[in-house]
């Protein structure tokens, strides 16, 4: 029985696809899962708001801890009560609930929801940095590992390591590609010498048969 034989272009796409396919779909995964990441903390920025990480449980479990707060600009005569700010106390920053807007005296009175009592002293106006409009849960951390000098390498190693991927990929299918090429021009080589050598191979065997049976 007669067996047909592929072209060498699927011979070779049959055996050495698969390992350029695995490099790019890794490669792909690699970046990917980078620009995943950097998103909930970098398309806010463009949006106009500022992020600031929760780092206590005043607010929880409406704000849980490590959270990444989205806040935006407000005018302070703006603000109602139930709407959740960030403003300083000293040299740092605090999420709470206004309980209070006191507009008279240009003050808020806040709480934590997770604390008994109201807060102690009130937030003038001007210690006012915005209200929470949004807020990300455990993407605190990202925001650390960002900021960090061994985030941002780890970060970058990540990404490096995609697009080696990627150009061994295109390299590997290159180099697939040149040889199907070559294995190609080789079959065609034999095929045209086939049909140039096969009518006189022909002959000869008619001839030498004719010889043999003219023998008695």
């Amino acid at each position: 029985m007669a067996s047909k034989t592929l072209p060498p272009a699927q011979r070779s796409g049959s055996k050495g696809g698969f390992f350029p396919a695995l490099c790019t779909f890794i490669g792909i995964l690699l970046i990917a899962a980078v620009i995943l990441a950097c998103l909930p903390l970098v398309i806010p920025r463009f949006l106009g708001y500022e992020l600031y990480e929760v780092v206590s449980g005043s607010m929880e479990p409406s704000i849980p801890v490590g959270s990444v707060v989205y806040v935006g600009e407000a005018k302070p005569e703006d603000i109602e009560s139930g709407d959740v700010i960030v403003f300083y106390r000293g040299e740092d920053t605090v999420t709470h609930r206004v309980v209070e807007n006191r507009r008279l005296e240009g003050l808020f009175i806040t709480k934590g929801d997770a604390n008994p009592r109201e807060d102690p002293d009130g937030v003038p106006y001007d210690a006012l940095i915005g209200r929470v409009e949004h807020h990300f849960p455990a993407a605190g951390r990202l925001m650390k590992l960002f900021a960090s000098s061994v985030g941002k390498i780890y970060l970058l190693g990540i990404v490096m390591c995609g697009v080696l991927l990627l150009a061994l990929a295109s390299l590997l299918r290159s180099k697939r590609n040149a040889r199907s090429g070559h294995d190609e021009l080789l079959e065609e080589l034999r095929q045209e010498l086939v049909r140039r050598n096969g009518p006189d191979e022909k002959a000869s065997g008619d001839s030498s048969s004719g010889r043999n049976g003219g023998k008695s």
